[in-house]
């Protein structure tokens, strides 16, 4: 997958991201445990290393997500 510089850093992310908003309860009832996981590990697996997340897109429920999803965010 293509790789984006952030600002003047030397970080590198994935040209394509994964919006994590939809993770939560901002666009109806908020998807399982599960469903979320296998998203966040298939978008891995297709290179995203870029994942949107901001505490206002309720941040106990996607930190939940991302504890028990320990191939995607060490």
């Amino acid at each position: 997958m293509e790789q984006r510089k952030l600002g003047k850093s030397n970080l590198e992310v994935a040209a394509i991201g994964l919006g994590c908003m939809g993770m939560s309860a901002n666009f109806g009832p908020p998807p399982s445990r599960q469903e979320m996981i296998a998203v966040m590990r298939a978008a891995v697996d297709r290179g995203v290393t870029f994942f949107d997340t901001a505490e206002t897109y309720q941040p106990v429920h996607q930190r939940r997500a991302r504890r028990r999803s320990p191939r995607v965010i060490p």
